[in-house]
């Protein structure tokens, strides 16, 4: 794929056709011709998961495989796409000013996304209402949001695996028993309960299949920020076409497969010795051996929607990501000082008022 089937021609007047987030079409902005974009919607369960021992050997079909233009921030690090006229541009993750690359970017192309739900309004609206909703943020930065700068669209990368697994463990389950002990306080005997723990070697099987354990596949954004965006409706992933992009832009993968697969283990690890854990039972656990077989391990690429503003206020900046679905918002917590100061005064004056009144009250 080349960066030209992100760009679709209206058929009336050949403007630029853009994805309309919230409908299942193209418009064109300038003569308000729409298009219908073709296909079934809602198919997730039919998105095909490619075989990652396959993509590890390199024995991908050469359908499975694209070549991309980027351009990389030398500043964050952010690889996002950008058609063929741009030679210069703003990083949409961090407002740092970027040159084109001189190459492509090769790389699995995605197997589906959850196409935007919100439009730019709705999406500066959300944010807007979150910065009035912060104790202390500066009146500068909420007026600046409100005001400012056309937010960024972005499609931000995201693996998700599945895998059978089957686990076998050794342990200890530990009931809870009390006895009685005499101690002495205060220059008196009492009887006290002391709980103890009787220990009890055992051993046992546990199960579980893990369906689309989803990694963000980008290092340009907090992990914290992106966890906070979270849940995302993976039931209404659509299979992958480029007329969604129309209009947004999409970020390069940065964590590869691999490394996307070793994290997503990591959170199987935790989930099955939770298993492991309640399979024992008891009043407390040890759990000294988990011994996994993990099997057909499959994995997607796909593309989550983000609408992004990175805002440049009194010589720091600032980024915000709105879940393009939901308008869920995490970003940077910002701090006005004179605010807190005023808070500060405040609170002493009615502390010293408050005492005066105590004090002659007495």
């Amino acid at each position: 794929m080349t960066e030209a089937e992100h760009r679709f021609p209206c058929d009336t007047c050949g403007s630029d056709l853009r994805f309309d987030p919230g409908d299942h079409r193209l418009v064109c902005d300038h003569c308000g011709n729409i298009e219908p974009i073709e296909g079934t919607r809602h198919t997730a369960g039919g998105i095909k998961e490619l075989d990652f021992r396959d993509a590890v050997e390199n024995r991908l079909a050469a359908e499975e495989m694209e070549e991309t233009r980027v351009i990389t921030c030398p500043n964050c690090g952010a690889s996002t796409e950008f058609d063929a006229d741009t030679h210069a541009a703003e990083c949409p993750f961090c407002a740092t000013p970027v040159v084109t690359d001189t190459g492509t970017h090769r790389h699995i192309k995605p197997r589906g996304l959850l196409p935007f739900g919100l439009d730019e309004g709705s999406a500066r609206k959300a944010l807007t209402d979150w910065l009035g909703s912060l104790w202390f943020a500066p009146n500068g930065l909420t007026e600046y949001a409100r005001k400012g700068r056309k937010m960024n669209g972005i499609y931000v990368p995201y693996w998700t695996f599945d895998a059978d697994t089957k686990s076998r463990y050794r342990g200890q389950r530990g009931t809870h028993y009390y006895e009685t002990k005499t101690v002495v306080r205060d220059g008196k005997r009492k009887n006290v309960r002391v709980r103890k723990t009787r220990w009890r070697g055992v051993s046992g099987r546990v199960a579980r299949f893990f369906d689309d354990v989803l990694v963000l596949a980008s290092r340009s954004l907090p992990k914290k920020y992106t966890d906070g965006l979270e849940p995302w409706d993976l039931s209404a992933l659509e299979p992958y076409k480029p007329e969604y992009l129309a209009g947004f832009r999409a970020e390069g993968y940065q964590v590869e497969l691999t490394d996307g697969f070793t994290e997503a283990r990591a959170y199987m690890d935790r989930m099955i010795l939770r298993d492991v854990k309640y399979d024992i039972g008891g009043d407390d656990q040890r759990v000294s051996d988990v011994d996994t077989a993990i099997s057909d391990v499959t994995f997607k690429h796909i593309l989550l929607p983000v609408w992004l503003a990175a805002y440049k206020y009194r010589g720091r900046t600032y980024r915000f990501v709105v879940n393009g679905r939901t308008g869920r918002v995490q970003g940077e917590r910002p701090y006005s000082a004179w605010k807190i100061a005023i808070a500060v005064v405040i609170g002493t004056i009615l502390a010293l008022g408050v005492g005066f009144v105590i004090a002659n009250s007495q």
